[in-house]
């Protein structure tokens, strides 16, 4: 008999497996027993509750997309200024929790399945347009060309983690802040 309640926290074990596992193999060269064996379970479990590595690969992601979501969502009603907005966004990108070794490669990996896989390229792009959008607003009021400082701040963003995962960027959260408001400080000037 299946045991009443266990699947959500199952799949929460999968997919904290599944993170930790690529972020250590730094690729998605892992399989789904190395994840299931990581989560105490067993492959067979793994396939039934996600049918595929792919699949499980995604649901991570979305656990991961969820969770900056929040970061967000509880730093701007705090933010009081268009300019605090902002800073509310590039703080929420690099929350430890967002911005953690396993976090960073399993990005790099999930840009990587973005090309091949058409689940992984929807979920990637809701996730750029949503932070352009929140980028926009907050930077409307503040320059003559939003669009422009829009698309560098989000490619900043992206590049940092891209950096991060390969080893030649701030490995830190609070540096990666400080480059981004450093480039925003002098745009904004």
């Amino acid at each position: 008999m299946p045991k009443i309640g266990a699947e959500p926290i199952r799949k929460a074990a999968l997919i904290n497996a599944a993170i930790a596992a690529v972020g250590r193999a730094g690729s998605l060269d892992v399989t789904v027993a190395q994840i299931a064996r990581e989560a105490g379970m067993s492959s067979a479990l793994a396939h039934h509750y996600f049918g595929s590595k792919d699949q499980m690969f995604l649901a991570a992601m979305r656990h991961v997309l969820n969770g900056y979501h929040d970061a967000v969502t509880a730093r701007l009603p705090l933010a009081e200024t268009p300019r605090a907005r902002l800073q509310a966004i590039i703080d929420a990108s690099f929350d430890p929790q967002n911005f953690q070794q396993e976090v960073i490669s399993a990005w790099l990996n999930f840009y990587a399945l973005s090309r091949v896989n058409d689940q992984a390229a929807r979920l990637l792009r809701v996730y750029h347009g949503r932070l352009r959008s929140n980028l926009m607003v907050a930077l409307r009021p503040l320059c003559r060309h939003p669009e422009r400082v829009t698309d560098t701040l989000a490619a900043l963003i992206d590049g940092v983690y891209l950096r991060a995962a390969l080893g030649r960027g701030p490995a830190d959260g609070a540096s990666a802040i400080k480059m981004i408001t450093d480039y925003l400080d002098e745009v904004l000037t």
